[in-house]
């Protein structure tokens, strides 16, 4: 068997956090995974994709010597699947796993570790690996596996009928826009936004204490829209909307009428609302409404995160969307780890003016 990236990504201070964003999700949650996929011998995919919205079984793609996966399918609550999530294809067959851009850095990582992909969030990387032996290959993507990020390539006849067979590929697009509309409350969040042109998904950003959206993105024929359109957060977190100074002036307008900014057209403006209570809540620009410049926030049962306070040691802005609960497993696994901790020290190192400081720092009287 072999495996290969068509491309390799400098290994820059952006990259670095974010694999160390992975390594958390990886010490807390991989470990035990891994060892049951394993378990599993290669039959239960049912099990393995409990949690994964976009899997309606095994597509058939055998006679084929290539076969492509698509990394950051609409899938678990945003751009978050591999799509078709599980595929049977025959021995000797190359799958070519393929990113759309879409969900921020992805990675390929077999749950045997047989094969891994760097984590990349470019549009157009490949990364391929060619199945010589008959079996069933769990994988996973490792920062956002535990949204359901997963995947399965089925190699020959191995699985038997343990893993229910899709009855016609054909019809995976519905089933994944149904997966994406179902769980989002009383809302068609599909027919709120039919005339909003960058609606792609709900975003996944729960766990975060406060979270952006941009007023005056690009989208509906101008800078008519909220970027992201619409995103799921948790209870407690505040969202802060940032005007870009383009398009003229916006307002932030909710259709049930609890929350109302100002209309604004000045650039850096900020508007903002913190979400006691679980629900969808849906809002528009009242002057640009028709064009299509509408937003969604869905809102979760689980608490918010405190993420500003555990990325401060970084001084990243960029390293606020890991999340709190990822941060904080990190600084967990480089106590265990003297690769992770010597990258935390290569970051202190590049930080500038706060090289050499220590953390956390004391508060000035």
């Amino acid at each position: 068997m072999s495996s290969n990236d068509s491309t390799s990504p400098t290994l820059g201070r952006r990259t670095v956090l974010r694999l160390l964003g992975g390594a958390a999700v990886s010490t807390t949650a991989l470990g035990g995974v891994a060892d049951s996929a394993r378990a599993q011998s290669g039959t239960d995919l049912d099990s393995w994709f409990a949690q994964t919205s976009n899997y309606e079984g095994v597509v058939d793609k055998t006679g084929s010597s290539t076969v492509t996966v698509t990394v950051g399918e609409q899938a678990n609550g945003g751009a978050f699947g591999f799509g078709p999530a599980a595929v049977r294809v025959d021995p000797g067959t190359t799958v070519v796993w393929e990113w759309n851009g879409k969900g921020g850095s992805h990675n390929v990582a077999a749950s045997d570790g047989s094969f891994e992909s760097d984590l990349v969030g470019d549009s157009g990387h490949t990364f391929e690996h060619t199945f010589d032996t008959e079996g069933v290959y769990t994988y996973v993507c490792t920062p956002h596996e535990t949204l359901g990020m997963k995947g399965a390539v089925v190699v020959g006849d191995a699985g038997g009928a343990t893993a229910t067979e899709a009855a016609d590929s054909a019809g995976e697009g519905d089933s994944e826009a149904s997966a994406e509309s179902a769980g989002e409350g009383d809302v068609d969040l599909d027919a709120w936004f039919e005339n909003t042109s960058n609606f792609d998904g709900v975003e996944g950003q729960t766990g975060l204490r406060r979270v952006t959206v941009e007023v005056g993105s690009q989208a509906n024929g101008g800078a008519f829209g909220f970027g992201p359109a619409a995103i799921r957060v948790s209870k407690g977190t505040t969202v802060a909307w940032t005007w870009s100074g383009e398009g003229g002036s916006h307002n932030v307008v909710a259709e049930d009428g609890s929350f109302e900014s100002d209309l604004v057209s000045a650039g850096d403006h900020t508007f903002e609302h913190t979400f006691e209570e679980a629900g969808t809540y849906t809002y528009a620009c009242t002057p640009h409404e028709t064009l299509g410049m509408k937003g969604a926030v869905v809102v979760t049962d689980d608490e918010g995160g405190s993420n500003e306070q555990v990325a401060e040691p970084f001084g990243d802005p960029e390293a606020e969307r890991l999340g709190g609960i990822a941060l904080a497993g990190t600084f967990g696994a480089m106590l265990a780890s003297p690769a992770l901790f010597g990258a935390f020290m290569w970051l202190k190192g590049e930080g500038g003016e706060s090289a050499g400081e220590t953390y956390p720092k004391e508060k000035s009287e």
